[in-house]
This record gives C-alpha cells, structure tokens and sequence, in this order.
C-alpha cells in the first residue's frame, strides 16, 4: 500500500487530543494505518519533540488502550510544521505530503473558508499524476443557509465537491449503520415500513451535561443549529429513505436528499404547530444540583439562545404520508439517552381488549447502549387469556466484539475514498432550507423554561397527535 498523508490543521487543539489522535491511534494498533503519515499543523511554534511530548499526554488520557511499546511504534508516524493559516507559511508542508494526501480542519469553525482557499492557493488542492488529495471539515456547516451556500462557494474556488469530505460523527456510529444494515437486509421488515403500518417516529438525543466549556460557541448556535439540523437530521433521512437499488455513495446520498426535498415545507404560519424551544433552569440531577442555563458562566444573563429543541416533520411521499416524525434535543435532561424509536399501528382483530397490553415499537438505541429493542405483545402467564408487553433484545456487538469510535470508521472510510457516511453540500442546503423558517421566527419571543434534570419543556406536547405520547428520557426510553 502507498504512503497516504493526514494533515491534521488545528493539531493543538482539543478535537485533535481527544478524538482524532486516539482513533488514530487504535487503527495504527490494528495495523490499518501504518503507512499513514501524520503531520500536524498549528500557530504554535513547537518543535516535533514537543508536538510528540503533547499527543502522548493526550493519549494516555483518552486512549483507554495506551502502552508505551505500542506509544513508541505509533510515533514514529508523526511530525510537525508550526504555522498561520497562509499559503505562503503552508508551504512548508509541500515537501512532507505524499501523492496522495488529505487536509483535516479541525478548527474552529469559522476559519474553514481561509484554510480551505489557504491550501488551495498553496496548490494542495491539486493532485500530483497518480494520486489524490481530499479536504476533511467538521460540522457545523454554516450557521444558517446563506452562510453555508457562502462558505460551500469559498471551498469550491480551489476543491471540487468530490474531494470534500463534511463529517457528521453520527454517520460512524454503529447504530447509523446498522439501521441501514438491519432494514434492507432483512426481507421481512421493507414490507411494513411504511404508512400503512407505520404511526409514528420519534427520534431523540438528550444530555445531562450543560454547555460546559463551549459557552462562547453554544450561546450564539442553540440546539437547533448544533443538534437537529446535522445530526438529528441524518437520523430522520436514514430512517425515511427508500431501498437502495446499489449499494454506491451517490446513491445513497440521492436518496437522503429525496427524504429533505420531499418534507413538507415549514412555514412562518406554521412554526408553532412545527418547532418547540425551551432553556434549562435551576434543577436537580441526582443528588447535584444544577444552575440554569443563564447563570453559567460565559452565558449573558438574559440570553434566549434554546437549550432544548423539538420538531415535528412530514413528508408528503406514498411511503410516508400520515406519519409524523418528532425529534428531539436537549441539554440538561433527566438522563443521556438517545434512541430512534419506530411505533406500529395497532393490529385490528378479535382477540380480547385485555390481550392489548401496550404498542408496538421497534427501538434503535445509541445511548446509553447500543442495541435494539423489539416491543411485542405476549401472554400473560395464568389461567385468563391477557396480554402484556415483553422486549425482545438484540445487542450490536457480543463480548468478544471489538467497539469502533464513530472517527474511526469515518478516518477510514476518508483514508480510502469511501463517501458513503460523509455528507454532499446539497444534503446540508436542504437541512438549512426546511429549518431557516424556525430559525427566522425564533429571532422574536423566547424559549420555554424548564428544569434541569426533567423531560423538557411542556410545550413540546403540542407536537404529537391525539393519542401520541413522548417516550421517556428519564426511564431510558420507557413507556
């Protein structure tokens, strides 16, 4: 295999210590990376002893598997350049890269139009005959649609779209995946995976956590912007999508885009009826006791940036016309827990109405394991003939199953080529394009309040139709 060299701009920073270094540090302990060559880029001024010095620290603190032997093999793949964001002081690379050879910006988000035209004008966006050179950027893309349709024609001066890589990390994760895996490998589930059969969708990601050290970025996002229209997203495009008709990167991201394009549009009429907001307050976790969202530090104290957000989507296609999709994020909840939950329709029939113990729901968990759940309805041991709910559980991985980080996967997957779980600028458009209606209306008024360590706001009940009930964050997605 031919040398491939990963430029790492903003390898100071905190993204390159606790995810990307430690990824690459278990894929170099598997033997997928060792003709990788790593060389970080940053202002400081460090040596490559120093460079060295700070990415060991780093991996003993977040790589669960560090050991000195395997330390002094993986170092030997790392080097150095101390530089601004200038072509004129990128070049200094020109002779460590490889021909073939890709730029991850782990920096802040702002900078990513000057390194993108930064390289470009250093002539790394052109690849040597034989070889290939990629531009890897981390969400959030653009704050609203204007500025990602800005920033999307600041990288295309010098980087076709083919070479760009947008990373969603949910896209790595092992549930993602496995949604795809599980519904178009199994012939028995395409047939009710419809409206028909179908009543609704609730996909949510809640946190314990606050705003914690991202104050100066969070205040100015909110949780629509750094949860629902990337992440939450995805999640909803991968569950609604048709079958595949090949397996191929474009045709998986064809598809995604049809879920966006046909979502019926929300208008600034119909905002209330489609998007709740609510700030966390005062509340308890535990034992802890916790400020609200105003009282942390770095927040301004009348500050009605929404900590917690929810939407109800429909997509008006054969499939799935009818069925509401909610989602969901907050920050502050009763529990971390995250799921993508599928209800079914109630089954007519002339069984007793005690057989009728509870719903139907088919459950993807990501947090806090990932494994399915399948809940049916059985017999309830005795002598009258009555119903009650069982969960069948199927975990992804077995104990002799080794656990891949979501960078991981998509390190890889950017080492070889593979676009598959990287997103296409037009997915990222549409996202914008069916939320700046919400966004634009949220600029008036102000969120909801409600208390750490609850289930959200109140208000989010007005999402969900008759007889639709949020499953729970508190009980771990219990009923």
């Amino acid at each position: 295999m031919a040398a491939t060299t990963l430029v790492i701009l903003g390898a100071s920073g905190d993204l390159t210590q606790r995810l990307l270094m430690p990824a690459l540090y278990r894929l170099h302990a598997l033997g997928l990376t060792r003709d990788l060559r790593i060389v970080g880029y940053a202002m400081d001024k460090w040596s490559r002893e120093h460079f060295e010095r700070h990415i060991q620290k780093a991996l003993r603190s977040f790589a669960s598997d560090y050991s000195p032997a395997q330390w002094n093999r993986f170092r030997r793949q790392l080097d150095y350049v101390g530089g601004e964001l200038d072509p004129g002081q990128l070049a200094a690379l020109k002779d460590k890269l490889s021909p073939a050879s890709l730029f991850y910006l782990a920096l802040p988000p702002p900078l990513f139009g000057k390194a993108a035209t930064a390289l470009g004008e250093a002539g790394f966006a052109k690849a040597p005959r034989g070889g290939w050179r990629r531009l890897i950027v981390e969400k959030p893309f653009g704050t609203d649609l204007d500025s990602a349709q800005a920033l999307r024609q600041t990288m295309h001066t010098h980087w076709d779209e083919e070479q760009i890589l947008r990373i969603d990390h949910f896209l790595g994760k092992e549930t993602t995946q496995n949604l795809m895996v599980f519904r178009f490998a199994n012939r028995f589930i395409e047939p009710i995976w419809n409206a028909q059969h179908i009543a609704q969708v609730q996909i949510t990601y809640a946190e314990t956590l606050g705003v914690e050290k991202r104050a100066a970025y969070y205040d100015k996002a909110g949780a629509l912007r750094d949860m629902l229209q990337n992440h939450l997203m995805q999640l909803f495009s991968l569950t609604a999508m048709a079958p595949l008709a090949e397996w191929d990167p474009e045709v998986l991201r064809n598809h995604k885009v049809e879920v966006l394009r046909s979502t019926l549009p929300i208008t600034p009429a119909t905002v209330d009826a489609h998007a709740v907001r609510g700030q966390y307050r005062a509340g308890r976790i535990g034992r802890k006791q916790l400020p609200g969202y105003r009282s942390e530090p770095g927040i301004a104290r009348g500050s009605r940036t929404e900590t917690f957000a929810a939407l109800r989507l429909e997509i008006d296609n054969w499939r799935w016309r009818g069925v509401p999709f909610y989602l969901r994020s907050g920050k502050r909840l009763a529990s971390n827990y995250s799921e993508i939950a599928v209800q079914f329709r109630e089954v007519p029939g002339a069984l007793p109405k005690a057989v009728h113990a509870g719903n139907n729901w088919m459950i993807f968990r990501i947090r806090p394991t990932e494994q399915m759940d399948l809940l049916v309805t059985a017999k309830r041991p005795g002598l009258e003939l009555a119903g009650r709910p069982v969960v069948l559980t199927a975990p992804y991985a077995n104990s002799e199953d080794r656990e891949f980080s979501a960078y991981e996967q998509l390190l890889t997957d950017a080492i070889g080529g593979d676009r598959t779980h990287f997103l296409r600028f037009d997915e990222v458009e549409w996202a914008w394009k069916l939320l700046m209606p919400v966004l634009e209306v949220w600029q008036d008024g102000k969120p909801d309040f409600y208390a750490s360590g609850s289930e959200g706001p109140t208000s989010q009940q007005r999402l969900l139709d008759p007889g639709h009930v949020w499953r729970s964050i508190g009980r771990n997605g219990e009923m």
